[in-house]
């Protein structure tokens, strides 16, 4: 690679800094009243748990009253399934390869411009609170609370304007709570305004409220069909990741199996490998964090799943330890979504109530998918389905038609300008996105996009879902899978769309990986992506 290549790219938002400034100067029309923007991102947050996309799981009326008065995306998508990556991209509006947060370890480079900082600098006034998964304090943000890393459920820590701070209570709430103050208390009514409202759940390790995590340890919950996936017609990368339900998910961390309960079981089958982090398990790593008032609230609960552990997981067949955990892990997974759905319906009432409704663009989304069990998994990294798409449903009263669905190829890449074109703010030319405004208002006619791009580089690492990047469309997903190994797979989305059998060495598909390679190729020539690119950054990572 050329020395100079990646200073160009990191440097590019800072070069362009005066061209930004000039164009969020420009004269606004104050006859035109510019929309308040509520952006609300869960973490990890499957479409697969929201009704408005499935009924099988959870009902989540208050997300998909988003969808009633507006417009629900069919095929949203990420351009890497990764927590920090994803987010630099929503702020960026680039491609990793371009905003070098590539992973979640490697550093977010803070010159470069962020949507908020043009918003603010348009006149907007600005906020986020909840998670923001950087190393750093946001830009172009009046006001903010977030939280440090990953976060707490319970008594969470917050990072502030004003110093680091813990606030007592279930996050979910808190954040809630912070961001109706701030709307109620601290908002400039004569400014339009941008809110970040950015929830930790339904991240991992899953706490739901005492509240949820009593009623929801009580359901039982479909299978998915693909729960014992062997992973035959896969390449390697499928067989080889470790984030299988039952050799990867923690007991303690996870399954909130007491560490004493462990120790009295002596011999817990299958082993799974324990969390340590610091010296401390899983389990008490969360726990301790709780007063006695909510032991009180979650021990009954805890110390039932326990019992029942200890007296059964013995006799358990291999098929019967799996649907344990995978009931497990939905209980608490969804009884999170279940307080995120709670709390969404307390601020769109307040927008309610208080006139906000009309003028307000509110945007629901997360950071990337989720796999709930399917192919036997949880987590994300994955190009497959259900971590690759990501649930984005948008209202604008009297601007997109309610109840509408768009099945066009979308990525949280498009997120940045779509917000800039919502409010009339010029966008850089650096960004690579496109705005989503055209198929709001349905001029579906406009929107040319066919394929989309994916990357995924953090490998080796935690899961060890193997570095690979690829092309999808419509009908067909393309992926080549490198670093350690040299592996293709093709799934036809519609006729597999389980993603069950690579079918990339079938004779029958030749033309169409023909066709598709030629057009990852134009991908990754359009988005500045390069073999030299994918090269560096492995040298580098394994360098930090």
């Amino acid at each position: 690679m050329k020395k100079d290549y990646i200073p160009l790219i990191k440097f590019i938002p800072t070069t362009l800094l005066a061209f930004y400034i000039f164009a969020c100067d420009r004269e606004i029309n104050r006859e035109t009243i510019r929309p308040n923007i509520l952006f609300v991102m869960s973490d990890d947050h499957a479409y697969q748990a929201i009704s408005a996309y499935s009924q099988k799981l959870i009902q989540t009326p208050n997300i998909d009253k988003i969808a009633k008065r507006g417009a629900i995306f069919d095929n949203a998508c990420v351009t890497n399934s990764i927590c920090a990556p994803s987010r630099a991209t929503i702020l960026t509006g680039k491609h990793n390869h371009i905003n070098g947060k590539i992973d979640n370890r490697s550093p977010f480079d803070t010159s470069q411009i962020t949507f908020p900082q043009l918003f603010q600098k348009a006149g907007y006034q600005t906020a986020m609170f909840g998670k923001l998964h950087f190393g750093n304090n946001p830009k172009g943000v009046d006001d903010f609370m977030i939280l440090p890393g990953q976060g707490h459920y319970v008594n969470p820590d917050f990072i502030t304007n004003s110093g680091d701070t813990t606030i007592k209570g279930y996050v979910t709430d808190i954040i809630t709570d912070l961001t109706i103050d701030w709307l109620k208390n601290k908002r400039n009514k004569e400014k339009p305004f941008l809110m970040m409202y950015l929830h930790k759940a339904p991240h991992r390790p899953w706490w739901p409220s005492p509240e949820k995590f009593k009623e929801y340890s009580k359901k039982t919950f479909p299978l998915p069909e693909t729960l014992f996936d062997d992973y035959s017609n896969r390449s390697s990368a499928a067989k080889s990741a470790e984030m299988n339900l039952l050799k990867d998910l923690r007991y303690g961390h996870d399954s909130k199996i007491r560490p004493q309960t462990l120790e009295s079981m002596l011999e817990v089958e299958p082993f799974v490998k324990p969390y340590d982090w610091g010296g401390s398990d899983g389990f008490t790593t969360s726990y301790v964090r709780f007063d006695e008032k909510q032991k009180e609230l979650y021990d009954p609960v805890i110390d039932s799943i326990n019992i029942w552990f200890k007296n059964n997981w013995g006799n358990l067949s291999i098929e019967e330890k799996m649907e344990w955990k995978y009931q497990r892990y939905m209980q608490d997974y969804l009884g999170c979504i279940a307080s995120v759905d709670e709390n969404l319906g307390r601020i769109l009432n307040y927008l309610e109530d208080n006139n906000l409704d009309e003028n307000t663009i509110v945007v629901y989304t997360s950071d990337q998918g989720f796999f709930l069990g399917e192919h036997g998994w949880f987590d994300k990294r994955f190009i497959y389905n259900e971590s690759f798409k990501t649930p984005l449903l948008i209202s604008w009263p009297r601007k997109i038609n309610p109840g509408i669905r768009i099945s066009k190829m979308v990525q949280n890449l498009d997120f940045a300008q779509t917000f800039l074109d919502a409010a009339g703010i010029n966008q850089p030319i650096d960004m690579q996105g496109e705005s989503l405004m055209p198929l709001l208002l349905g001029k579906e006619e406009v929107w040319n996009r066919e394929a989309v791009y994916y990357h995924y580089y953090e490998y080796p690492a935690v899961h060890m879902v193997k570095r690979h990047y690829g092309i999808v469309t419509e009908n067909y997903k393309l992926a080549h899978f490198y670093y350690d190994i040299d592996e293709w797979e093709l799934f036809d989305r519609l006729a597999d769309p389980m993603e069950m059998k690579n079918v990339y060495d079938d004779s029958s598909y030749t033309e169409i990986v023909k066709t598709l390679k030629t057009q990852l190729t134009e991908l990754r020539k359009l988005y500045k992506d390069s073999r030299e690119l994918d090269l560096y950054y492995i040298k580098e990572y394994l360098n930090n």
